[in-house]
């Protein structure tokens, strides 16, 4: 895949044939009502399909369908050994489907397409694998008694797990949800975002051909406010996890109280902070990653580092990096290798990072970038953009943008850089740029964020988990802690004679 041109991947673009219906009991259907609505590539304006437009008759028909499953236990009561494998042959479905997988997102929401292929898709398949692995791995426990007691504790699933995930990573967050989910046993109900429903629509096909029971893996595409809070109400799904903006993690807080008091895991906002201080012993990898953690994807990011804290001493010179490094990222035809950048997912989310540009221009220092431009005069692309002293209270540094657009606002002292890095309502994660190990140490101690990133920007693995603090939400995704979401503690304890 690394040596395909832009040609290549706009061939096999065209040769694809694009899921629309919805998966619902180990099988592709309509609608119940017969209603569509369009999939979009913000890159061109085009409608790549009609998708099936699921309400609650829809969702309904999957929970019901994850309910039997579970229940006769085809999946939930699989030896261990064989739920395992079948997850295997899933991953490995993945990485032979790699290059499809990974156009349907480029195309479904603007994300380059070298991103999609070397990060996004292979990503899918690793932490299926890694759940899969872990599946056989994992102990119950014997709890201290005395003589005459056996008390066992054992993780159980919880039966309907329903999954609402956002168009930012459309494969990589369905993935995030679903292989743990089903590696804990659950049957899963998964509404993807509507503006990027492709992928998760085809991973439930090679969910199928690898073994996947009928109705453990249901796929409903349809809008937050039908089909996700259909999800959110239903009174038969045991667990929502959801990863979108606080707002809508808010409803279906508030759904789980209206309906059956069902688990909510929300991982939600974020503004994330990266502190550069004055000892930091390589600027330009600061600067290397500073950019990354903004431009990368468009911005669109949860955990994107958009404020960036600079000691004032280096300011102009970590500034001036950035400037050259945003100029070398211009956004291009996503399907184009060469691409920096590719399209923002659609025209609202365009219109409202351009909102906050046009307003910052008159509050802050617009250094480079602030247009919205085209390529090949079509699509939704907004050039990367760098605001330097920006007032730390200014919206530029308060809201989640969710763009490329990264705000900068130097300071003196470490104590009013931690400060100003923890006065914001989200605390999903940071970054801290020192040579200093106890300041290291320290500030990181201090930052009321999930994770902390020590002279690198957003590390995440398998093996650690992410998710936030405050109003980023308490979900976890990745590392075995995951399971803590989607299984419950269940005690059985035994008299016998001594």
């Amino acid at each position: 895949m690394l040596d395909h041109t832009h040609q290549d991947w706009r061939s096999k673009a065209a040769e694809l044939t694009l899921p629309s219906q919805a998966f619902i009991d180990g099988k592709f259907v309509h609608a119940a009502s017969g209603k569509t609505f369009d999939s979009i590539n913000p890159a061109t304006g085009a409608v790549l399909a009609s998708v099936a437009e699921c309400d609650a008759a829809d969702v309904d028909l999957a929970v019901a369908a994850g309910r039997r499953a579970f229940e006769d236990g085809r999946w939930s009561r699989m030896v261990p050994g064989d739920r395992k494998a079948v997850l295997l042959k899933l991953a490995d479905l993945i990485r032979a489907n790699l290059e499809e997988m990974a156009l349907l997102d480029s195309l479904d929401m603007g994300k380059t397409i070298t991103d999609a292929s070397t990060i996004d898709a292979p990503g899918s398949a690793h932490f299926f694998q890694w759940y899969a692995e872990a599946i056989d791995k994992i102990y119950d426990e014997v709890a201290p008694t005395g003589p005459g007691d056996l008390a066992l504790v054992r993780r159980v699933p919880l039966g309907v797990v329903g999954a609402v995930v956002p168009w930012n990573f459309p494969l990589d967050m369905a993935t995030w949800k679903a292989a743990a989910a089903l590696a804990a046993g659950n049957s899963v109900v998964l509404k993807p975002a509507e503006q990027s429903p492709l992928s998760a629509l085809r991973l439930a096909e090679l969910a199928a051909e690898a073994g996947v029971p009928d109705g453990v893996f249901n796929v409903v595409p349809g809008y937050g406010a039908t089909a996700g809070k259909a999800l959110g109400l239903h009174m038969d799904v045991d667990c929502l996890a959801f990863t979108g903006s606080t707002a809508t993690g808010k409803l279906f807080m508030q759904y789980s109280g209206q309906s059956n008091l069902k688990q909510v895991w929300p991982e939600t906002g974020g503004k994330s902070p990266n502190i550069v201080f004055a000892d930091c012993g390589d600027l330009d990898a600061a600067a290397d990653m500073a950019a990354f953690g903004i431009f990368f994807n468009q911005g669109e990011v949860c955990s994107a580092n958009s404020r960036l804290y600079v000691e004032r001493s280096i300011k102009d010179a970590l500034v001036e990096k950035l400037i050259e490094r945003a100029q070398s990222m211009q956004p291009g035809d996503p399907l184009d290798p060469a691409s920096k950048m590719g399209a923002i997912v659609d025209e609202k989310q365009t219109q409202g990072i351009m909102r906050f540009v046009e307003e910052g221009k008159t509050s802050a220092d617009l250094v480079t970038g602030g247009d919205r431009v085209q390529i090949n005069g079509k699509g939704c692309f907004v050039q990367p953009t760098i605001f330097s002293d920006v007032a730390h209270d200014n919206p530029l540094a308060r809201d989640e943008i969710f763009g490329p657009v990264l705000s900068v606002i130097p300071f003196d002292r470490e104590d009013e850089a931690v400060a100003m890095a923890n006065d914001s309502i989200y605390g999903l994660a940071a970054s801290v740029w020192t040579d200093d190990l106890n300041r290291a140490c320290r500030v990181s101690d201090r930052l009321n964020v999930g994770t902390v990133s020590v002279n690198t920007v957003d590390a995440l693995s398998a093996q650690t988990p992410f998710g936030g603090m405050k109003q980023s939400g308490f979900g976890r995704d990745l590392s075995l802690h995951s399971f803590d979401k989607y299984t419950a503690l269940k005690t059985t304890w035994i008299k016998y004679r001594a």
